[in-house]
């Protein structure tokens, strides 16, 4: 392995996971009794089949009905998710072993196989009229749990096909999908020749933030190189994906290709757009005119774009250890309730978490809740900066806010990308509060330069990635798209967040390529942006009352997807329907360019 920029050799390294409290190995034979509770439990709801519309003129029976049908949906959901979650996270941290590739080709394989029975449930629950259900639910409080879910389901309901279409896309979905893992396995291989070195995507990535200028443009110069090398594969993917999409799109008439997100996030799509109008108008006062103080900072007219995560100065930035950043998220959790705290500790006293950098790990970071029944996994790639700090506490802000969900069970937990990156983005704002209250005032500066880095990165990078993946898909209808015109693309809507104080080298064209949101999630990107303004916004309100807030913030969490993002919100007084509420989310921004303006 080449030798990250931290060391990570001490006893204190970060750790790896064990999956054993899932499965022991591919060959574990729960794997194959789960999947086997998964036959049983849908072959149980097949035998349901057409009693639903046959029982909607008796709400007692039609209510029994549901209740019965999805307790045996979500059991199925359970064992087939388990195994999924399974393969999913094995592979992650094996991304260069090829078997771990095939098993999970072939678990999502048979998983598909088995939930394909169970597509006629959701499509027999929306023949029936609202009406209809509303009075099984009065008659049955059984049926009456499973309200949210069936809210839910409902949104799809004029977009849904025939049965045959239905079971079809799910038939092909185990085929699409190994675009995605082409993809993967792709960028896992990548090896960026910077000076000497051949490093990983993440070590690269990681190199980005070095302080010494020269260091970060030859990384920025391999990995563009790198990324070139691989882009006709990269591209290849993405432009197939896009064109399932449609096709899928077309058939089920929706208006856009982001009306399948809104819908999944129970969201209005003019709210949407009035988060990606309001950012595009702070693009000046808060992106621009922040990169143009910090290259005034570094002494430089204009900042190269591997400047962008670059220390204020030359010197050496803190490096920060397992043992002591465990420590800093812990007793900022504990600030805002010690129950919480407790919540995120037990992921350290178990193996939980899978931190350490290592070759065929793939980049990023995540929490995988896998099923209500079972507990959540940690994945990221730690190495020491103040910003995997960061990352360590936003990705135990999901774990916890999982954990606290769990009780809903798996279907009710599963939260809306509108809330789902609320705890997360909330965990880091804990923790830079704890950093900035301790810290000296020479460390001021540069701490609030990287609070508002990291703000620009989940706001204004984020909405820049939904521009361009906007655009990008709209060229797609037209025809493949060129590696050559998606960097086109990109720089087009990089170049308008980052403003005129950033030059965009040559080589920065190919840096969508690692970008894997837009191709694992189309339009996922903008929940980042809607969470962060949405969490300025509840930081907002701690502060005005801290001791009624904390009790609130908890029922939002434990709420899973039972309630939507606007009745979630009010208790607080909120409503990110209104453009006032981003507006107001982007002017907070704004404040923290003024204070670091007034320190420059």
């Amino acid at each position: 392995m080449n030798a990250p920029t931290r060391d990570l050799s001490a006893a204190a390294a970060p750790p790896c996971w064990s999956l054993d409290d899932l499965y022991s190995g591919p060959d574990d034979p729960r794997i194959a009794a789960d999947l086997d509770a998964a036959r049983r439990a849908n072959a149980q709801l097949v035998g349901l089949k057409g009693q639903f519309v046959a029982a909607r003129s008796d709400p007692a029976r039609l209510g029994a009905l549901i209740a019965s049908g999805v307790g045996l949906y979500e059991e199925a959901t359970n064992a087939l998710w388990s195994v999924g979650a399974y393969a999913g996270l094995a592979a992650s941290v094996s991304r260069d072993d090829p078997k771990w590739a095939l098993f999970e080709a072939d678990v999502r394989a048979k998983s598909a196989a088995i939930g394909a029975e169970a597509v006629f449930f959701t499509l027999e629950l929306n023949a029936l009229e609202d009406a209809e259900l509303e009075a099984a639910m009065a008659a049955d409080p059984a049926a009456a749990r499973w309200r949210p879910w069936l809210r839910r389901v409902r949104l799809s309901r004029p977009h849904e096909l025939s049965p045959e279409m239905e079971r079809l896309l799910v038939d092909r979905a185990p085929a699409i999908a190994n675009w995605v893992r082409l993809y993967d396995d792709t960028l896992a291989r990548l090896r960026a020749r910077v000076g000497a070195e051949r490093l990983t995507l993440s070590e690269t990535l990681n190199r980005l933030s070095d302080p010494v200028t020269d260091r970060r443009r030859v990384a920025a110069k391999g990995l563009a190189k790198a990324l070139a090398e691989r882009e006709d594969v990269l591209a290849l993917c993405y432009n197939t994906l896009a064109a399932e999409k449609q096709v899928e799109d077309r058939w089920r008439r929706y208006d856009g290709p982001i009306a399948a997100r809104n819908i999944a996030n129970e969201v209005d799509g003019a709210a949407v757009e009035a988060l990606e109008a309001a950012v595009v108008e702070a693009y000046p006062k808060i992106s621009h005119r922040y990169y143009r103080l910090k290259a005034k900072v570094m002494g430089k007219t204009r900042l190269d774009h591997w400047d962008r995560n670059a220390p204020l100065t030359a010197a050496t930035p803190r490096a920060y250890g397992w043992d002591e950043a465990r420590g800093m998220v812990l007793d900022s959790f504990a600030d805002l309730d010690p129950a919480l705290a407790d919540r995120a500790k037990l992921f350290f006293d178990r193996p939980w978490i899978d931190a350490l950098p290592r070759p065929g790990k793939q980049s990023g970071a995540y929490s995988h809740s896998v099923t209500a029944p079972r507990h959540p996994y940690v994945f990221m790639n730690f190495m020491g900066e103040r910003r995997d700090v960061l990352t360590l506490a936003h990705e135990l802000g999901h774990a916890v806010h999982q954990t606290l969900a769990a009780p809903q069970g798996t279907l009710l937990a599963d939260t809306p990308l509108t809330l789902a990156e609320t705890a997360s983005i909330f965990a880091e704002g804990l923790l830079f509060d704890r950093l900035l209250a301790e810290a000296t005032p020479e460390d001021r500066r540069g701490l609030l330069a990287g609070k508002i880095e990291d703000a620009l990165n989940t706001v204004v990078r984020q909405i820049a990635f939904h521009r361009f993946e906007s655009r990008f898909h709209a060229a797609r209808k037209e025809g493949e798209v060129s590696p050559e015109a998606i960097g086109e693309l990109w720089m087009a809507a990089m170049g308008e967040s980052l403003g005129p104080a950033v030059r965009l080298n040559p080589g920065y064209e190919h840096y969508w390529g690692y970008v894997s949101h837009f191709v694992h999630a189309p339009f996922y990107v903008y929940a980042y942006a809607f969470g962060n303004l949405l969490v300025e916004a509840l930081m907002e309100a701690r502060r005005g009352d801290p001791a009624a807030f904390t009790a609130l913030y908890e029922r939002l969490l434990a709420g899973g997807g039972t309630r939507t993002y606007v009745e979630a919100l009010a208790p607080f007084g909120l409503d990110p329907r209104l453009p006032s509420f981003w507006r107001g989310g982007c002017l907070r921004l704004e404040r923290l360019v003024d204070a670091f303006e007034a320190l420059v």
